[in-house]
């Protein structure tokens, strides 16, 4: 049995605006498709005789990993929630233990959710060519075959071959200069190392055993102390906080005895920067990247990116413009490495366009903060059908909602009504109360604030359907 372990985690600094940590790339259509990359991951798979994916993100995530496998029609499907990044070998350790703790025995196949492939069958090829290295017990990994000499990624030199289509790993590389790029490409030695690998649970649990019993044993307490929550499984925190950070490549890949590597030539991409995406999507007679409302003059070579407002551009090439709807980012193409620095610059300066966009994705829906001042917030918000938000109350704050469509049934202290179209409702300071989308389409509606203190960490809940504290 095949099981694909999806692993959902990073939070994708380096295509901010659009990526933040609430929101990461991964959770992105990004490319030219109109499904996010982790949608995008699920679907290459189909075709392939598999079991269905495990995905692995972080606990803060959780919602929009189950929205988007819910629009696939996954909703059912198991999602392990890591309460805290501890980088890759931790994260397989807690999938392979898991695949393992009925007595089973699975091939793993280990993908990110944020990779672009192009050539699906060519995908499936080496995924086909690697089952049987898998299966007598190797350690694979894909390796990529370069089109030019990067300098952004790993490599993976090619051993002996084994006459199946894999090589002997010979060695790993950390990220290289220029000329050694050239000298590896040139070479026809070397491959990208894509992140991705197959091996059998129990012998990645045995490898990483011997060279780092500590995550395996930080692991195992994690995942006998994990708590099902519907189709979460949430391991437990203190647990995991103890166990080591420390990636596959390091704590088991660079040692093992038994890695082997599968080239992968599918159009593969990581799109680990604005230049990266602007390489692999679509473009004008003008060399641009065009989404959104966009005007241009002159000008060429450039990614633009309109998400809520007209752009306009006049004699520029070769620049990065990306607008969002509390953001705009300009870079030059050859600089957008950098893009992490202004994220670095916002964490300092203790801002939160980093964190999350002006419209937040909850488990009932979505809101967006459209105005804020000296003691007032509007937000608009929308109640997905049969969502209800927590029984909640606040402190410091008291709250007006306008219905714009849709019926919302509410709860104002002792009192249960409906409210429709153009009608409203007022929520005093210290009222306990809740908001619920009894019907079949959305609910839209204003919600003014006023107070002191209008921070999203003025709630409290006594009672919520998702589970939250």
């Amino acid at each position: 049995m095949l099981i694909p372990i999806i692993m959902a985690g990073g939070n994708g600094s380096r295509l901010w605006p659009l990526s933040r940590q609430l929101n990461p790339k991964q959770f992105l259509p990004l490319g030219d498709a109109n499904v996010s990359m982790l949608q995008a991951t699920i679907q290459r798979l189909q075709g392939l005789d598999i079991a269905t994916p495990l995905l692995i993100c972080n606990e803060q995530h959780r919602f929009l990993a189950a929205e988007q496998l819910r629009q696939l029609d996954m909703e059912k499907s198991n999602i392990l929630l890591e309460p805290i990044g501890r980088n890759t070998a931790p994260a397989i350790a807690l999938a392979a233990l898991q695949a393992t703790n009925d007595g089973q025995d699975p091939i793993l196949l280990i993908l990110a959710a944020d990779h672009l492939i192009e050539d699906v069958p060519a995908f499936h090829a080496a995924i086909q060519t690697a089952l049987p290295l898998a299966s007598s017990g190797k350690l694979v990994t894909f390796g990529i075959v370069p089109t030019h000499p990067e300098t952004g990624y790993g490599y993976i030199e090619k051993g002996k071959a084994d006459g199946t289509g894999g090589y002997a790993v010979s060695q790993f590389v950390e990220k290289p200069d220029l000329p050694t790029a050239t000298d590896y490409l040139a070479s026809g030695a070397f491959l990208w190392n894509s992140g991705m690998f197959m091996f059998h649970a129990s012998r990645y649990l045995q490898e990483l055993e011997r060279f780092r019993p500590e995550i395996v044993a930080a692991c195992r307490s994690a995942l006998a102390g994990c708590q099902q929550d519907m189709h979460f499984t949430r391991v437990d925190k203190a647990a995991f906080e103890l166990c080591p950070d420390d990636s596959i490549d390091y704590a088991v890949m660079e040692k093992a005895e038994d890695a082997v590597v599968v080239p992968l030539d599918a159009g593969w991409s990581d799109i680990g920067s604005w230049s990266a995406l602007w390489d692999v999507s679509e473009k004008d007679e003008n060399g641009n990247v065009v989404k959104g409302d966009v005007l241009q003059h002159g000008s060429s070579s450039n990614y633009i990116h309109a998400a809520s407002r007209l752009v306009t551009l006049v004699g520029v090439k070769d620049l990065v413009v990306v607008e969002t709807k509390d953001a705009v980012m300009v870079a030059h193409k050859d600089q957008v490495q950098d893009v992490k620095k202004i994220v670095e610059q916002l964490k300092l300066q203790g801002r939160d366009e980093h964190i999350n966009h002006r419209e937040v994705y909850r488990p009932w829906g979505v809101y967006d903060s459209i105005d804020e001042g000296h003691r007032y917030q509007v937000k608009h918000i929308t109640v997905k059908p049969g969502a209800k938000l927590s029984v909640q109350m606040h402190h410091h704050r008291a709250e007006h909602w306008v219905v714009v469509s849709g019926t919302a049934k509410v709860t104002n202290g002792d009192d249960t009504f409906l409210v429709t179209e153009n009608q409203s409702t007022y929520i005093p300071i210290g009222q306990v109360h809740a908001l619920e989308n009894p019907g079949v389409i959305p609910l839209n509606l204003i919600e003014v604030q006023s107070g002191p203190y209008l921070g999203e960490d003025d709630i409290v809940r006594f009672e919520d359907k998702y589970g939250r504290a």
